[in-house]
């Protein structure tokens, strides 16, 4: 049996599956047919609708909203407000309950508080998305994105730091002392 740890105010529904050593906090709702890995931290006021996919250590800060549709890798973090959507065209009147895009955020990568994911663009993998982004496009791994309509600013590492490439296309992060190349406007770990 699984173990993880649900605040009384939490509403978990059956048909949901979650990790053993995830935590759920006050007031988040858990909807049927999700899955939340391991170790994963579900903040206050949190919605993960049917079906949506959340890997193993996953950290869901407070307010964020989760729609079918959503699948995140593991390692991802999901920042103080932040929202995904499930419908490119939504109307009160005309129900889309089976048109939902698909988004997937890949591992390790980062979203920053109050940024918007527009659905069907998915997340590449340690990309950063700035707060308060707009995301309209697909983003590349290892981007960083910012503003509205997010736009890349450069490149960042798995460690979370601001890569600069010398003319061979070679960058080593300060911090960790791991190397990227970028070739074709693609990064890749060496």
């Amino acid at each position: 049996m699984n173990s993880y740890q649900a605040h009384k105010t939490a509403v978990i529904d059956e048909g949901c599956t979650i990790g053993n050593g995830t935590k759920v906090w006050h007031f988040s709702h858990i909807m049927p047919n999700c899955s939340i890995g391991e170790n994963c931290n579900i903040g206050q006021n949190v919605v993960v609708s049917p079906d949506v996919v959340l890997g193993n250590n996953v950290k869901v800060q407070n307010n964020v909203s989760i729609y079918t549709g959503v699948i995140c890798e593991d390692d991802v973090f999901l920042g103080p407000s932040m929202v995904f959507t499930n419908v490119i065209n939504p109307r009160s009147a005309v129900n889309r309950r089976g048109q939902y895009s698909k988004t997937t955020v890949k591992k390790g990568a980062s979203i920053g508080a109050n940024a918007t994911i527009v659905c069907g663009n998915d997340i590449g993998e340690f990309a950063f998305i700035g707060a308060g982004a707009v995301v309209v496009k697909e983003v590349p791994a290892y981007a960083l994105v910012v503003g509205n309509p997010s736009r890349q600013i450069g490149w960042i590492s798995e460690y979370g730091h601001r890569l600069e490439f010398d003319e061979s296309g070679l960058a080593t992060c300060q911090e960790s002392k791991e190397t990227y190349q970028l070739k074709e406007n693609r990064v890749t770990k060496l």
